[in-house]
C-alpha cells in the first residue's frame, strides 16, 4: 500500500528527501558513475538483501552497482540504460501469494504489462525468489524474465530461481557465482581480486543530543507513535491497544490463542480475508544477551550513516537511536544468519581454525556449502548461538547491526467481519517454540510476544503496532453462492470471519448459500479451536456442515482430505451445480498439496474425466476465483 504523504513516511526516518529521490536511476548512475542497477521486488527484506549483495560485488569487477527499488523510480527509463557503457540491469524478483509481484514491486509489474516500450539494446538478469509448496513458483520472476525478452531486451544469464522450501541461500550463491563470470565473459572485464568486505555505513556516536530527536522504535515519522496521524500503513502502523488475549486450547503442549485488538478511531477499514501484520519486538533477554558478550553499552545513541553519499537509504534502520532499540525493534537477530553476514564477520575471529570455519561456510565451496547447511540452517543457530558457539568472535556491535537484516512485519489471517466487529481485528496464532539440535529452545518473536500482549487489570494499555493488508482471499459476491472452506489448526482464522459474515448476511434477511467448513485439529478434547462458536453457528443454520477431523483420537490418523472424500458425492455436486467456491488455508506444504490432490480425485471420478482434464478443471476454478488459497510454509 503506497503512502499518501508528499514525502514518504520512511524516507524521512531514513533520511531521504523528495529532492534526493531524482525518479531517474538513469541520472542518478550517470551522476555518480554506475553502471549496474539491481532492482528489488521485496516483501520480507531478502530480495532487497540478495540485491545489496550483488550491487555490492560489482566492484570486484572494475564495476558501480547500485540497488534499487522500482517503486522510487520510473522505470520506463529501462530503455535509456544504453546511454551508460557496459551496463546492466538486473531484477532481484520475490513472488508474493498466489503468484502476485510485491507490494513494492506492484506498479512496475502494471508497467511491465501495459507497456509497449522498445528495450532493445537493454541487457539484463533476473533472480527469483520463490517457494516450491505454492502453487505459482516463482511466478514473478519468470514473468519479468519472459517479458523484457518480448520488449526485445537481451538476456545476458539464465533465469535463477531460488526455493524458500529448500535452501533459498545456497540456491542465490550457485546462481550468484555463475553470474558474475557470464558478466565478466559479456563485457570483456575481469575480478579485479578485491573481496568486497567493506564498510557501507560509518558510525557517529552522539554524546549531547536532545532526546525527542533519539528514535525509540518508530518504523518511520519519529514521535509517530506519541501522535499518531492515519493513513496508516507499513510505513506507518497504528497502535492497537489488546483488549483479549485468551488461550484457545483446552490441553496439549502448545499455546494457541485468540487475541483483540481495537482499531476505534484509525479509519482502518478491512475485509474477511485480509491480513494483519504486526511489527513484534525481540526478546529483551537475547538483546542483554548479545550486548553481554560484545561488552558494548546498548544505550549508546549513535547512528549509521551510508559512506555512499548519493544512495537513498541514509541509514539501515531508523537513525539516531540505541543499539538496544536497533536490536529490540529494527534488527532479526533470530533467524540464521546468511553467509554473507558470516564472511564479513570472520575478520574478527581471533582464532585462526574459526575464522577458518566461518570463512568455508561463506564459501561456494560444495564442503562449504554442506557445512552452513548443518552448521547453521539445520541446527538453527541465531546470531547469539553462534557468537556463544565461536568464542574467538566478538566483531564491534556497529559492524554487527550494518550486517543483520531487518525484523520484518508478520502477516496473520483476520479472524473476524468487519460487518460484525468493525472496531476490532482479531488473531488466532500458535505460539512457536522447539528444541533445536544443539539443545536451545528457539522462541517464534511474534507469537512468543503476543503472548505475554495481555491486557491487565489496572487500565495500563497493552499495545500492538500493525496495518492491514488487503488480500484476494474474498467471500463470493453474492451471498447465496455455496462456499467450501477447508482450514484444520489455525487455518481456522478467515473462516471464523467468513462464518461471522454469512451469519450476518442471513440476519439482514439476505438468500445465503450453503456455508461448509471442514476443520481438523489433533484431539477432540485439547486443541479444538473456537468448537462453542462453530457449534453455535451449526446450530443456528449460519454453518451449514461443520466436518472435523481429529487426526490423533483413533489409531489410524484422519485429516481433513480425508473427511473430504468421504463426502465426495455432495463435494462435487455443490462445485459442479452449485458453482461453490472453495476456500483452502493453513500449512502449504503438505495439507494444502493434498487437498488439493483430494478435489482432483473428486472431479475425476464424477466428471468421467483423465488425471489430467481433472487438473485442468481445477486450476480453471483458481483462474476463475472459485478456488482460493492462503497458505504458509
Amino acid at each position: 500500500m503506497g503512502c499518501l504523504y508528499s514525502v514518504p513516511q520512511e524516507d524521512l526516518a531514513l533520511g531521504r528527501t523528495s529532492s534526493m529521490r531524482e525518479s531517474s536511476f538513469v541520472e542518478k548512475m550517470k551522476k555518480t558513475g554506475r553502471n549496474i542497477v539491481v532492482f528489488y521486488g521485496s516483501q520480507t527484506g531478502t530480495a532487497e538483501e540478495f540485491a545489496n549483495r550483488l550491487s555490492k560485488d560489482a566492484h570486484r569487477y572494475g564495476m558501480r552497482g547500485m540497488s534499487a527499488d522500482p517503486e522510487e523510480y520510473d522505470l520506463s527509463d529501462l530503455s535509456r540504460l544504453s546511454e551508460i557503457d557496459n551496463f546492466l540491469a538486473v531484477f532481484c524478483m520475490a513472488t508474493y501469494g498466489e503468484g502476485d509481484p510485491t507490494d513494492n514491486a506492484q506498479d512496475f509489474y502494471d508497467w511491465l504489462q501495459e507497456t509497449d516500450t522498445d528495450l532493445t539494446g537493454l541487457k539484463f538478469a533476473v533472480f527469483g525468489l520463490g517457494n516450491k509448496t505454492y502453487e505459482h513458483f516463482n511466478a514473478m520472476g519468470k514473468y519479468v524474465d519472459k517479458r523484457l525478452v518480448q520488449l526485445g531486451a537481451q538476456r545476458i544469464f539464465e533465469l535463477g530461481m531460488g526455493d524458500d522450501d529448500g535452501n533459498l541461500e545456497e540456491d542465490f550463491i550457485t546462481w550468484r557465482e555463475q553470474f558474475w563470470p557470464a558478466v565478466c565473459e559479456h563485457f570483456g572485464v575481469e575480478a579485479t581480486g578485491e573481496e568486497s568486505s567493506i564498510r557501507q555505513y560509518e558510525l557517529v556516536v552522539h554524546t549531547d543530543i536532545n532526546m525527542n530527536k533519539v528514535y525509540t522504535g518508530e518504523m518511520g515519522r519519529l514521535k509517530s507513535y506519541e501522535s499518531q496521524k492515519p493513513p496508516f500503513d507499513a510505513k506507518n502502523p497504528f497502535l492497537a491497544p489488546v483488549t483479549l488475549n485468551r488461550k484457545l486450547n483446552q490441553g496439549g503442549e502448545r499455546h494457541l490463542m485468540h487475541l483483540e485488538l481495537d482499531i476505534s478511531g484509525s479509519k482502518i477499514r478491512y475485509e474477511s480475508g485480509d491480513h494483519v501484520a504486526v511489527y513484534p519486538a525481540n526478546d529483551t533477554s537475547l538483546v542483554n544477551q548479545i550486548g553481554e558478550i560484545l561488552g558494548a553499552d546498548l544505550d549508546m545513541i549513535m547512528s549509521l550513516n551510508n559512506l555512499d553519499e548519493e544512495s537513498n537509504k541514509k541509514h539501515p534502520f531508523p537513525c539516531p537511536t540505541t543499539y538496544r532499540t536497533a536490536l529490540t525493534y529494527y534488527l532479526d537477530i533470530t533467524n540464521p544468519p546468511r553467509t554473507n553476514v558470516l564472511y564479513e564477520l570472520a575478520q574478527y575471529a581471533t582464532d585462526p581454525n574459526e575464522q577458518e570455519h566461518l570463512r568455508k561456510m561463506a564459501s561456494s565451496a560444495a564442503e562449504g556449502k554442506t557445512l552452513y547447511l548443518s552448521w547453521v540452517l539445520e541446527a538453527r543457530r541465531n546470531i547469539l548461538a553462534i557468537l556463544q558457539d565461536v568464542s574467538s568472535l566478538r566483531p564491534p556491535i556497529d559492524h554487527l547491526c550494518e550486517l543483520l537484516p531487518r525484523l520484518q512485519a508478520r502477516y496473520y489471517s483476520i479472524a473476524s467481519s468487519s460487518k460484525v466487529h468493525p472496531h476490532s481485528i482479531h488473531i488466532c496464532a500458535v505460539v512457536v517454540e522447539y528444541e533445536t539440535k544443539t539443545g536451545r529452545v528457539n522462541k517464534g518473536v511474534a507469537t512468543t510476544w503476543l503472548k505475554n500482549k495481555v491486557p491487565n487489570e489496572n487500565g495500563h494499555k497493552v499495545m500492538v503496532p500493525m496495518y492491514v493488508r488487503k488480500s484476494q482471499f474474498r467471500l463470493p459476491f453474492k451471498p447465496s453462492t455455496p462456499v467450501i472452506m477447508i482450514g484444520p489448526g489455525t487455518g481456522i482464522a478467515p473462516f471464523v470471519g467468513f462464518v461471522q459474515e454469512r451469519a450476518w448476511l442471513k440476519q439482514q434477511g439476505k438468500d445465503v448459500g450453503e456455508t461448509v467448513l471442514y476443520y481438523g485439529c489433533r484431539h477432540e478434547n485439547e486443541d479444538y479451536l473456537y468448537r462453542e462458536e462453530l457449534a453455535q453457528f451449526h446450530k443456528e443454520g449460519a454453518l451449514t456442515q461443520l466436518n472435523v477431523a481429529f487426526s490423533r483420537d483413533q489409531a489410524q490418523k484422519v485429516y481433513v482430505q480425508h473427511l473430504l472424500k468421504k463426502n465426495k458425492e455432495g463435494v462435487w455436486k455443490l462445485i459442479h451445480e452449485g458453482n461453490a467456491h472453495i476456500y483452502v488455508c493453513g500449512d502449504a506444504r503438505s495439507m494444502a498439496r493434498d487437498v488439493q490432490n483430494t478435489f482432483y480425485e473428486i472431479v475425476a471420478e464424477f466428471g468421467s474425466m483423465t488425471q489430467p482434464q481433472a487438473v485442468d478443471y481445477v486450476k480453471k476454478l483458481m483462474t476463475k476465483g472459485r478456488y482460493s488459497l492462503d497458505v504458509w510454509s
